[in-house]
């Protein structure tokens, strides 16, 4: 009998609050309390807890036959413990009926595994512990952050007494392969690798309520059917996924809900597939081969690899200037400062810093609060220096750029008879100015409406044609549709409507040049 394995990665960062230049060396509080708040109630509302009700039913009637595996970042569950316990709650339930498997990861959702192996120990250890503390139980299986995986990288974790990894089937990497088996890792064959079936995934976690893709709507029975097509030669099909794909990314009136509701009992029935976790695969499956990864992977973008997080200048210039601070804090016993030093690590800060205009993107600006990827940099550059002084005054006899700059901007500001406030102000202005210039030259996408505020809407589609906009809003998502319909007129809705009822067969070439009008239209006005 073959196996399929679902793993659900939880995470959310502490957001940065707007962290302005002249706050460094004053204030030392980075994170916004607001926002943080807020989106971990709304995903324990949309998200978590509907669907860990769902999965514990499922448990409760089916037992041992249905299983399911989860990673939970430390970070999101220190904001479970502050914003919503009731959450954690549905988690220990889970945990405990044995039929779910925790796995370990870095704390903080890190990017340490690709700069610094010690602190990357340092944050799976620290994880273990919270997983311990929390759940009562011990990770034998482990997912890197953002299921990032190189042979060097699998070494170190299989080093640390891991059995299992899991990361992406990535097409670049595997060729004619299957991700369908087990592999071993290319350096210490000790650790099995279990891969994404990316495809199957993206069913779920993308396509699940994309109108326009052919095999759209997905049912159950569509799946099982899929499940059936595998040859019965492979071993294992891995369905790894965000959480908050269930009720966020996917609402709840997709039919998300539904559909996980039947799908065990229909795969339990028409099907010779049985759930299992990693550990269980671990022990069950006789890998094919190792998996040769020399550069790291992941499961973002189009691409599987790591510009997501290290794709620009600016990205590189925080990741470094970051992990250059690692041995200072970590010689420290100042516990304000470990815990801003996880918060700095977590992945989420580089993402909001790429340029890349997120080819991965709806996913992720879902929950980018910076309106550009340079405002993400100045802001988080901003509360980087702000950290660094705190961690030189905790290390006597060091002196980083910053003190440097801030003590020739005070030289230079005496020698023109102005304070070193008013120059380095000057220099402050000059470079959130030449970041805006840069941010203009990039093409804005149709679906960054969400994004808009409602007045920018308003000037944006006040003079459309209602035929027009009919056209551009065919197939688009349900989130943005809603953001623009409530910003019409009365008049230019009735037109809208008008327009809609007469719209007869609309090609996809039809939708693009619509789109691509409005997107100019965007450039010009914003």
């Amino acid at each position: 009998m073959k196996s399929i394995c679902f793993y659900f990665q939880v995470h959310q960062p502490f957001r940065l609050r707007t962290y302005r230049f002249f706050d460094i060396g004053r204030n030392h509080f980075y994170y916004d309390e607001y926002f943080n708040r807020m989106i971990m109630r709304r995903i324990a509302e949309k998200s978590y807890l509907p669907m860990n009700a769902i999965l514990l039913e499922q448990i409760k009637e089916f037992g041992a036959k249905f299983k399911v595996s989860f990673s939970i970042s430390g970070i999101a569950i220190e904001q479970m413990e502050l914003y919503a316990p009731e959450v954690l709650d549905s988690f220990r339930a889970l945990v405990n009926t044995g039929q779910v498997e925790i796995l370990a990861e870095t704390y903080a959702h890190s990017l340490s595994s690709l700069k610094n192996p010690e602190e990357f120990k340092l944050q799976v250890a620290a994880h273990t512990a919270k997983i311990q503390e929390v759940f009562g139980v011990t990770p034998t299986s482990f997912r890197n952050t953002e299921l990032i995986y190189s042979d060097t990288i699998g070494a170190q974790v299989a080093d640390m007494g891991f059995k299992v990894m899991l990361t992406e089937g990535a097409k670049h990497v595997l060729g004619w392969k299957s991700p369908n088996y087990m592999y071993v890792n290319a350096i210490n064959p000790k650790l099995k690798v279990l891969l994404r079936n990316f495809r199957m995934s993206d069913d779920i976690a993308f396509r699940f309520s994309q109108q326009s893709w052919p095999e759209w709507p997905v049912t159950t029975e569509k799946f099982v059917g899929w499940l059936n097509n595998i040859s019965p030669k492979e071993d294992v099909l891995n369905i790894f996924l965000d959480y908050e794909t269930f009720g966020e990314h996917q609402w709840a009136s997709t039919g998300i809900f539904e559909f996980m509701k039947k799908l065990p009992a229909a795969i339990l029935s028409n099907t010779n597939y049985n759930f299992a976790t990693p550990s269980e695969l671990a022990e069950k499956l006789q890998p094919v081969s190792a998996i040769k990864v020399p550069y790291p992977i992941s499961w973002a973008d189009e691409e599987r690899d790591i510009t997501a997080w290290r794709g620009n200048n600016m990205q590189d210039e925080a990741f470094e200037r970051l992990y250059d601070l690692a041995d200072r804090v970590n010689q420290s016993d100042d516990e304000d400062l470990k815990r801003d030093w996880n918060y700095l690590q977590s992945s989420d800060h580089f993402y909001y810093i790429c340029t890349k205009w997120f080819s991965d993107g709806d996913v992720h600006k879902y929950f980018n609060h910076y309106p550009s990827p340079y405002e993400a940099y100045i802001n988080y550059m901003n509360v980087l220096a702000d950290f660094t002084i705190r961690v030189n005054e905790k290390s006597p006899g060091t002196k980083d750029l910053m003190d440097e700059l801030l003590e020739k901007g005070a030289k230079i500001g005496k020698e023109i008879g102005k304070t070193a406030k008013d120059q380095l102000q000057k220099t402050a202005k000059s470079l959130e100015a030449r970041f805006h210039k840069s941010e203009k030259q990039i093409k804005p996408a149709f679906d960054d409406l969400v994004q808009l505020s409602d007045v920018k809407i308003k000037k944006l589609i006040k003079d459309l044609e209602a035929e027009e906009l009919v056209v551009a809003l065919k197939d688009a998502k349900e989130e943005l549709v809603e953001k623009v319909l409530p910003n019409l007129s009365k008049s230019a809705r009735k037109s809208f409507d008008e327009a809609k009822e007469k719209a007869g067969r609309t090609t996809k070439t039809q939708i693009s040049k619509a789109r691509r009008a409005i997107e100019e239209k965007m450039r010009e006005l914003f």
